[in-house]
């Protein structure tokens, strides 16, 4: 098991878990909106670490992206098994073919 997938079934473990027990939890027990708040303020910190080129600055940001995108992902029922599903779809898909495909 992958890092990623270990912490997306930790996320998943949590999603019924006492909110006072687990950040996770508590997170996850204030709703996919509030989710995909805390999602955004951690893509912009990464975007500010990127821009200021502050390397372990953007690892550090990239990781709590990456937490966070998985919990607004558990908050909405969907799981990281169905989003490596669709890049696979994609895989081996030129970048302009697949998003000309999305607009028609």
């Amino acid at each position: 098991m992958t890092t990623l997938a270990a912490l997306a079934a930790t996320i998943a473990a949590r999603k019924g878990a006492d909110p006072d027990s687990s950040w996770t939890a508590k997170l996850l027990a204030k709703g996919p909106e509030k989710c995909a708040e805390k999602f955004g303020e951690e893509a912009i910190e990464a975007i500010i670490e990127a821009v200021k080129g502050d390397r372990a600055g953007l690892t550090a940001e990239a990781a709590d992206v990456l937490y966070h995108l998985l919990v607004m992902l558990a908050a909405r029922d969907v799981t990281l098994d169905d989003v490596l599903a669709e890049l696979a779809r994609r895989q081996g898909q030129s970048g302009l073919a697949e998003k000309a495909a999305r607009k028609g």
